[in-house]
C-alpha cells in the first residue's frame, strides 16, 4: 500500500497551515503524540483523521499518526521548489552531519540505528533524530517521509537503501567541495 500523493500532500499542507496561522494550541496537541504509540492519543484525531485516504488500513493510518506529532515538533519543510532530487530523510541527516563537522560520528551511529529500526521503533528513532535537526534548522520533506514510512517494512528495504544512498552522496559532495576549496586555497 502506498500513501497516496494527493492525500499526503493535503495532509502536510494542512499541518503547514497550522504553523502559518500560528495555531500553537493545535501544534501542542499534536506534540502530545510524541513518545506514545501512533494513533493512541485521541486529541490528535481531528487533525489527522480528515486527511486519511478514503479507505485507510491500520498501516496507512499509523503513518499519518506517526508523522503528525513529529511535524509539530519540527515543522520545517523543504521549500516546494527544492523537493526534487535528494530530499529524503537521509539527505536531511547529511545536512546535519555537514553542520556538525567533526562531531558527526554520533549522528552517523544514530542514523544507522534508525535504518535498522523496526516499524514500532520508528517514531522514537525519528524523534531522536529530529532533536538534532531542530537546532540546525534542517528541513524535512514531510510528504516524502509519509511515503517512505508507508514502505518501511518492504522486504527489499529500498527506503532504507535510498536514505543511506542520499546520505553518502551528500557526504561525498561535501568532501569533494572541501577538497576543492583546500586546493583553491593552496594555489593562491
Amino acid at each position: 500500500m502506498k500513501v497516496q500523493d494527493r492525500s499526503g500532500e493535503r495532509f502536510v499542507q494542512a499541518l503547514e497551515e497550522l504553523v502559518e496561522r500560528e495555531d500553537r494550541g493545535a501544534l501542542a496537541t499534536l506534540r502530545r503524540g510524541l513518545g506514545k504509540p501512533p494513533g493512541t492519543v485521541v486529541e490528535i484525531y481531528p487533525y489527522v483523521v480528515p486527511f486519511l485516504p478514503a479507505d485507510p488500513d491500520d498501516r496507512r493510518a499509523w503513518v499519518y499518526f506517526t508523522v503528525a506529532p513529529l511535524f509539530a515538533f519540527h515543522p520545517l519543510n523543504w521549500p516546494s521548489n527544492e523537493r526534487r532530487g535528494w530530499t529524503n530523510f537521509g539527505a536531511s541527516v547529511a545536512q546535519v552531519a555537514q553542520r556538525l563537522g567533526e562531531r558527526s560520528a554520533g549522528l552517523e551511529a544514530r542514523f544507522l540505528r534508525l535504518l535498522a529500526a523496526e516499524r514500532e521503533e520508528l517514531p522514537l528513532q525519528l524523534y531522536r533524530m529530529l532533536t538534532l535537526f531542530k537546532p540546525h534548522r534542517v528541513p524535512v520533506s514531510w510528504v516524502d517521509l509519509l511515503r517512505d514510512l508507508d514502505q518501511w517494512d518492504h522486504p527489499e528495504r529500498f527506503v532504507q537503501q535510498r536514505w543511506a544512498r542520499a546520505f553518502v552522496e551528500q557526504r561525498e559532495r561535501r568532501e569533494e567541495g572541501s577538497l576543492s576549496e583546500r586546493s583553491d586555497e593552496a594555489s593562491e
